[in-house]
């Protein structure tokens, strides 16, 4: 019977691990795409969330997500959402990498303004809403979020950043190059795991083109590199080759003796100063050659 005993509760304890295992997964990810919202519910928006799809819907406020400072990537379009929240509300989203908001209803470009206290956003959508269309859109979204690197669909040119620096066709704003296409596509029974390595994806292809089309990076990178190759240039090297430096036996005993804390004797002392004459020599190439034949 006590066997039965242990081997039900080691099953129940099981199953309740299992079950808490689960639990946290499905905290962690939100997908509610299509699902007919009006509303958010704070049931909803856990604080370890850190995936939330919420596309297609017919969400007008999206505040009660203010408890989610974990999240790493938001997405929102497709909605019915005016307003953008506060300064506070987006300095709390500290990790949010990637925030979807395109075809929205949003109109005022100065509340759009607040997501500059998102400290590591990456990239942002907001094509097809009123506001794409105001003059001035994208260069006031732009050199407001500092740590932004591409918008709607297109990689952030280094001469949209830097006032009065003109490029070649090449690496100009709004460039065949510059762009990428960063929609989230939501796959049937999809998880964090897919969710999340899509992602990674996405982030990956951004630095790809960022790398190769930033004039800015591709100098640093040359800069690098050849201060890498000057550190190990052979007048550095040579530091690294020279030849060990002899002390004699005497000098070293009474180093040591120092080192140790004891005072050197009157013995020590003549001994010292009998050798102060001598100077320990290196054994000259040419000595070595001769051994080297004699041998």
């Amino acid at each position: 019977m006590e066997e039965l005993e242990r081997r039900s509760s080691s099953q129940d304890r099981e199953e309740d691990s299992e079950n808490e295992l689960s639990d946290e997964k499905d905290s962690v990810f939100l997908c509610l795409h299509r699902s007919h919202l009006c509303a958010l519910e704070a049931t909803q928006c856990s604080r370890s969330l850190r995936i939330c799809i919420l596309s297609k819907n017919f969400i007008v406020d999206m505040s009660p997500l203010h408890s989610c400072t974990e999240l790493i990537k938001l997405d929102l379009h497709s909605n019915q959402i005016r307003i953008v929240p506060d300064k506070k509300f987006w300095g709390e989203m500290k990790k949010l990498k990637l925030l979807y908001l395109h075809d929205n209803s949003f109109v005022k470009l100065k509340n759009m303004c607040s997501l500059s206290t998102c400290p590591n956003l990456i990239a942002l959508t907001l094509y097809d809403c009123p506001v794409s269309l105001k003059k001035g859109y994208r260069h006031v979204m732009v050199n407001s979020i500092w740590s932004l690197k591409i918008l709607d669909r297109y990689v952030i040119s280094d001469e949209e950043v830097i006032e009065n620096f003109t490029l070649p066709e090449r690496f100009k704003a709004l460039n065949k190059r510059l762009l990428c296409d960063i929609t989230s596509k939501v796959i049937k029974d999809t998880n964090y795991e897919k969710e999340l390595y899509q992602m990674n994806c996405t982030i990956s292809k951004i630095n790809k083109i960022v790398a190769h089309n930033s004039p800015v990076v591709i100098v640093q990178r040359w800069i690098r590199g050849h201060l890498t190759r000057r550190m190990w240039t052979k007048p550095h090297l040579n530091i690294l080759q020279r030849e060990p430096v002899i002390i004699h036996e005497k000098i070293a005993i009474n180093i040591q003796k120092e080192n140790e804390g004891k005072c050197p004797t009157k013995e020590d002392e003549k001994a010292a100063r009998a050798t102060e004459g001598e100077k320990p020599t290196l054994p000259g190439r040419k000595f070595l050659r001769s051994q080297k034949k004699g041998l």
